[in-house]
């Protein structure tokens, strides 16, 4: 529904010794390197230093490894952390096509564990607890999307290192990444603390120890991303519960509005979201339209006629991340919502009930 950031999967790295290779890049992924710190043993020389210390401290018994193998004997691994007392939390893209998982906490041996349920188009997945250390406490979310500009940390086992931190700041919030047949993960938050293969499905948490995300990839220097908080909640407890998470549906290709597409439609607003195709036989066919011809602005070929979308319910919908974020986070399937729009240079509103993405593709 919305074109989504570049990035590559930070996880499902092949296990091998990260110190035989000379550049440390792995293949698999993609992801830049960048130097994961250990967490700091010595006596200490500033307050921001200690805060680490505590987050770290508060957080690293509940991360786990992953590590994971296939009927054919290849093997991945990845990150996650606890949940409540049955569950762990990791990323769907760690587990995919898994026969057996295992998960190793700071103190403990190999844990054989289970996959009780995954989500795609989030990319999380849920896994069994069957034992674990009485200090892999449940961590918690926080309440409130994080500002920019939040301290921040991310613990897990980049390259096989378990135990792991790296230190940054929420960069970004509201971000889209790719997920699976042309969708994608909305509300993500960008950070540029290190992110690594293996990092995927360990926890972001900020310096109280309160996970704002749920590292899922990097995609260059400074760059890596997560799954919110608030998206993170809303699926894995229905994951857990039901095994099951259906994600609210519009049927609609969607872009923002640019200069041209403006021009070309003779708008007068800049905010906004623009239809450029209805899916036939989808919530959307006959209630919302989509671009009707096209016409040469600039030497471009510049779509025109189609709705364009300023508010659903009573949330402003000036971006395609807002418009999603708002599907993703405040509304399910079966849902009926009012959508306001301009449509020939008039604003109007509609009622439209949102269907269920379709499944997505093996």
């Amino acid at each position: 529904m919305a074109t989504a950031v570049g990035a590559s999967v930070a996880g499902c790295q092949a296990p091998s010794n990260p110190l035989q290779s000379g550049s440390g890049q792995s293949t698999e992924s993609g992801a830049e390197t960048g130097a994961s710190t250990a967490a700091p043993d010595s006596a200490a020389p500033s307050s921001l230093s200690s805060r680490y210390r505590d987050a770290y401290g508060a957080v690293a018994d509940s991360v786990a490894t992953v590590r994971t193998y296939t009927s054919s004997g290849r093997g991945g691994q990845g990150s996650a952390f606890v949940y409540d007392d049955q569950y762990l939390v990791t990323n769907e893209h760690v587990v995919a096509d898994a026969d057996e998982v295992y998960v190793r906490y700071r103190d403990t041996g190999w844990i054989e564990s289970s996959i009780v349920a995954t989500d795609v188009y989030s990319d999380l997945a849920v896994l069994g607890i069957t034992r674990k250390p009485d200090s892999a406490a449940p961590l918690s979310f926080v309440d409130t999307e994080p500002g920019v500009g939040t301290e921040v940390v991310a613990i897990g086992n980049p390259f096989g290192l378990s135990g792991s931190v790296s230190a940054g700041i929420v960069s970004g919030v509201d971000r889209t990444l790719p997920a699976a047949n042309g969708f994608s993960i909305s509300d993500a938050i960008q950070t540029d603390a290190a992110v690594n293969p293996g990092n995927s499905g360990g926890p972001l948490v900020d310096l109280d120890g309160e996970v704002v995300g749920v590292i899922n990839s990097g995609g260059g220097d400074n760059i890596g991303f997560g799954i919110s908080a608030a998206l993170t909640r809303r699926v894995v407890s229905a994951l857990a519960d039901s095994g099951d998470y259906d994600h609210s549906y519009m049927g609609v290709r969607l872009t923002d509005l640019t200069p041209l597409l403006m021009e070309a439609n003779d708008l007068d607003t800049s905010e906004g979201v623009y239809i450029d195709e209805v899916v036939p036989d989808e919530p959307s066919d006959g209630v919302l339209r989509g671009s009707t011809d096209e016409e040469l602005v600039n030497d471009v070929e510049t779509p025109v006629g189609g709705d364009v979308v300023v508010r659903m319910d009573d949330t402003p919908t000036p971006s395609r991340q807002q418009l999603s974020s708002f599907l993703a986070l405040e509304t399910s399937p079966g849902d009926t919502i009012s959508v306001e729009l301009i449509r020939d240079g008039e604003v109007r509103t509609v009622d439209l009930q949102l269907g269920e993405r379709p499944p997505a593709e093996s």
